[in-house]
């Protein structure tokens, strides 16, 4: 079979993490099977749409990588399509113009509610004749145009749901064509879907309730059905349906607080879907060859932002440098830390820092943030660590501390080999000489080098940042102790 699945959302919004998924798993599956993902804005709430919409979903499939194959078509310019597919439905007697005001339906609607009965509509204009149904729109009455339920049942075997049966007693015999000339939802995707040869329909399963409908319309028009793939939805870490305060937001919010775009899909693919094996850390090309939609869970999936942050922390710790080189770069130019010698003969000094700092880098911002030490030497002393290492009650622990520090100044400056055996016995020995505790010395010293009182292991950072910016912080660090 030719895959051809495409994503349509609907420009009344930016792209959210629902939509994302959707995106993520047809993309997939077309990569999979070296099918077409087609891209197709349903732009046809005309009040509702808006082109910095648009742009807000190209853009964030872009920053996901999702780069489609065909598109993006925009529903709004094939009106007249659906239009002429309505004629056809029309003309062979499988829907009807409909006359009804919406003042009489919201009434007929009203009467139902308050006998406690469920209102559909009652098919007033369905038996209407056709030369009387002419004749009225020809006199100018303003009519909408329903699909004709035909008596059965719809019956269809969802990739996830399962076998499904919806009896056709229970559908109204819905609009197609609003009074207004505009085609209805129902009637523009299964038109655009048939046209454009959709193979399998990848979608929410908030969707579900409008396949059984969709089905007729393609029996109706004698097409084959796509094969139907119902996502569970994504749900809050409350079970309640994923809102902002859950962190539903969209995509390109989610790329200016630092989480990778890696980072974002993988843990996307895995809301709702696994694969055999228990893998959480799946690069793209894995994510294509082991995708199964087959495996996608029934139950609705629970985003949880704190996982995400863990997934976003790990995949930036598992990267190498090389890899991160052009994501720490954007950091750097955006605060002004960037230095042109870093893309040539301090490349590797760059790539250093880097893989000294990943481990404990949650965003891509941390490496300005936590790192500003080492990319600059305009950086403060936290209070935090004022308070911890650098003051004294006794003044001669201030003193001695001073001392101590003026020892290892010197013995950094003469030490022949300077190295992380050379800088870490000579740091102990002087520590033990000024009867300073370990983790007391080595704290006032890992301020003086990152003002931090946490960092990467203090002889590391002595290494990367080198004898004279060593001695240069050391002694910085005197003078604001004197």
């Amino acid at each position: 079979m030719n895959v051809r699945v495409r994503f349509a959302p609907s420009p009344t919004g930016f792209l959210h993490i629902g939509g994302a998924r959707t995106a993520l798993f047809n993309w997939l599956y077309a990569k999979q099977h070296q099918g077409t993902f087609i891209l197709r804005i349903e732009d046809t709430d005309i009040e509702r749409s808006s082109q910095e919409m648009v742009e807000g979903i190209l853009a964030g499939l872009n920053w996901l990588g999702l780069q489609w194959d065909e598109g993006p078509y925009y529903q709004s310019e094939r009106l007249e399509f659906h239009r002429s597919i309505c004629n056809q439905l029309l003309t062979e007697n499988k829907a009807y113009r409909c006359f009804c005001s919406p003042q009489l339906l919201k009434q007929k609607r009203g009467e139902a509610i308050k006998r406690g009965d469920f209102w559909k509509y009652d098919g007033c204009c369905r038996n209407l004749s056709q030369s009387e149904s002419e004749q009225r729109s020809k006199s100018g009455q303003i009519f909408a145009v329903r699909f004709q339920i035909p008596p059965g049942q719809v019956s269809f075997k969802d990739t996830v749901i399962g076998n499904v049966t919806v009896e056709n007693e229970n559908i109204e015999d819905f609009v197609i064509l609003r009074s207004d000339g505009q085609p209805t939802y129902h009637l523009s995707v299964v038109a655009d879907d048939i046209d454009m040869k959709i193979s399998h329909v990848i979608r929410g399963a908030d969707h579900l309730a409008n396949t059984s409908k969709h089905i007729l319309l393609y029996q109706a028009l004698k097409q084959p059905l796509p094969s139907f793939v119902h996502l569970p939805l994504i749900l809050g870490s409350d079970k309640k349906r994923l809102s902002k305060r859950h962190g539903a937001t969209s995509v390109l919010e989610y790329e200016k607080e630092g989480f990778l775009a890696s980072a974002l899909t993988n843990y996307l693919a895995l809301l709702g879907w696994a694969p055999n094996e228990e893998q959480e850390f799946l690069n793209r090309k894995e994510l294509i060859q082991l995708f199964n939609i087959k495996r996608i869970n029934k139950t609705n999936a629970i985003f949880d932002l704190k996982k995400l942050e863990w997934m976003n922390a790990q995949t930036i710790s598992r990267l190498s440098a090389e890899e991160l080189e052009l994501t720490v770069r954007s950091v750097l130019e955006k605060n002004n830390l960037w230095k042109p010698a870093w893309e040539t003969k301090e490349q590797h000094l760059l790539q250093q820092i880097i893989d000294l700092l990943k481990p404990r880098i949650r965003k891509p911002s941390d490496f300005a943030d936590l790192g500003r030490a080492f990319f600059t030497d305009d950086f403060k002393y936290d209070s935090q660590a004022i308070k911890k290492y650098l003051s004294f009650e006794q003044p001669d622990e201030h003193a001695a501390l001073i001392e101590a520090l003026r020892d290892l100044l010197l013995a950094y400056r003469e030490l022949q080999v300077f190295d992380l055996d050379t800088t870490e016995k000579a740091l102990r020995e002087i520590g033990d000489r000024h009867k300073i505790k370990p983790g007391r010395f080595i704290g006032a010293i890992r301020v003086a080098l990152t003002g931090k009182t946490v960092a990467p292991g203090i002889f590391e950072v002595i290494i990367v940042l080198g004898r004279t910016k060593t001695a240069n912080r050391l002694n910085d660090l005197i003078g604001f102790l004197q």
